[in-house]
C-alpha cells in the first residue's frame, strides 16, 4: 500500500480538488467550470426538452396545411417566426416536431454502436492472438468501405426504412472505429497489476473484463460516443434530403431542409432554419465532447 501523507493529494487538472472526492464528481466540477461545455450542454438541453415536448409546445400541428395557396411560402412573420413552406405548413413547428426525430435516431442509433463497439473490441482486445486478429481484420475490411456508400446503397436496398430501420442501420454501420478504440485500451488494461491480482485471486475472465477493465474505457467511449451524435444527425438529415431516411410527411431536420430547396431562392427561411438547427446542435454537441475529453482524460477512474 502506498504510505498516506498528511499534505492533501490533488490530482493534475481538477483545479485543486482534495483526493476525497470521487472521480466522477470531480470530472463533473471540472466540466462545471468549463464555460463553452456549460453553453453546449444548456442549448442540447433546450433542444432535448422541445423535442420531447413538443406536440405542447409547437404552435401548429406538424402537418397542418391551412391554406396551400393564402398561406404558402409567407416569410417570417408573428404568426409565423419562422415563416412557412411550400406546402403552407408553419416552418418553426415542422423543425421543433424535426427534432423529435433527428435526435432520436442519433441518440439511440450511437447506443447501438457503442455497445456493439465496445463488446467487439473488449472481446478481441482481451482474448488476443488469431482470435484478435481475425477480427481486426474484419474491421479493416469494413473501415476501407466508405460509410456514407454503404449507407446509400443498403438504404437502397432497403426500400421504405422507417425509424427503427433506420436507427440501426446507422447504429450497425457506425461502431467499427469504437471497436478498434476499444481494443487498443483493453489490451493496456489487461496488463495493469490489479487485473493480475484479479486473476491470481481465481477471477473469472467475464468477471475481470466486466468488473475490472471495461470500467477503465468508459470515458473515452463516452467522449467517443458524444462525437458521434453530432456526425450521426449530419448523416440522417444528408439520408433524408435524399430521400433514404424518414419518410414524408413526417417531420425531421433533413425533411424540411429538402422542402425549402423546393423554393429556396424565393422561400429561403425554410431551408435556412433547418439548416441552423443542424448547425447548432452539432456545434453544441463538440462543445461537449471537448469538455468532457478535458475533465475525463486528466485522470483514470476506478473500476467497479
Amino acid at each position: 500500500m502506498t504510505p498516506m501523507s498528511d499534505a492533501p493529494f490533488r490530482e493534475p487538472g481538477d483545479g485543486g480538488n482534495p483526493a476525497g472526492l470521487s472521480p466522477w464528481r470531480a470530472a463533473l466540477r471540472t466540466l462545471g467550470r468549463d464555460r463553452s461545455a456549460i453553453a453546449g450542454t444548456v442549448v442540447l438541453a433546450v433542444l432535448g426538452a422541445l423535442a420531447v415536448a413538443a406536440k405542447h409546445v409547437v404552435p401548429y400541428e406538424c402537418n397542418a396545411q391551412p391554406n396551400i395557396v393564402a398561406l404558402k411560402n409567407i416569410a417570417p412573420s408573428l404568426a409565423h417566426p419562422f415563416g412557412t413552406d411550400e406546402f403552407s405548413r408553419d416552418v418553426l413547428s415542422r423543425v421543433i416536431c424535426g427534432s423529435q426525430v433527428s435526435l432520436s435516431v442519433a441518440f439511440l442509433s450511437v447506443m447501438v454502436a457503442a455497445t456493439l463497439g465496445t463488446i467487439y473490441g473488449a472481446v478481441a482486445g482481451y482474448v488476443g492472438g488469431m482470435v484478435d486478429s481475425a477480427m481486426m481484420r474484419l474491421i479493416d475490411a469494413l473501415l476501407a468501405i466508405p460509410r456514407v456508400l454503404l449507407l446509400i446503397a443498403i438504404a437502397t436496398l432497403w426500400n421504405g426504412l422507417g425509424i427503427v430501420g433506420l436507427v440501426l442501420l446507422l447504429g450497425l454501420t457506425g461502431w467499427f472505429g469504437v471497436s478498434r478504440l476499444v481494443r487498443t485500451l483493453v489490451i493496456s488494461a489487461r496488463e495493469d497489476e490489479f487485473v493480475t491480482a484479479a486473476r491470481a485471486l481465481g477471477a473469472s475472465d467475464m468477471r475481470i473484463l466486466g468488473q475490472h477493465i471495461l470500467p477503465q474505457v468508459i470515458s473515452p467511449v463516452l467522449v467517443s460516443a458524444t462525437l458521434a451524435i453530432g456526425n450521426v444527425v449530419v448523416v440522417e438529415a444528408g439520408l433524408t434530403y435524399l430521400g433514404m431516411g424518414v419518410r414524408p410527411p413526417r417531420a425531421s431536420w433533413g425533411s424540411v431542409f429538402s422542402d425549402g430547396m423546393i423554393s429556396f431562392p424565393s422561400a429561403w427561411w425554410t431551408s435556412v432554419f433547418a439548416g441552423l438547427a443542424l448547425v447548432v446542435t452539432v456545434l453544441a454537441v463538440n462543445l461537449v465532447a471537448d469538455g468532457l475529453r478535458e475533465a475525463l482524460n486528466t485522470r483514470q477512474l476506478p473500476a467497479r
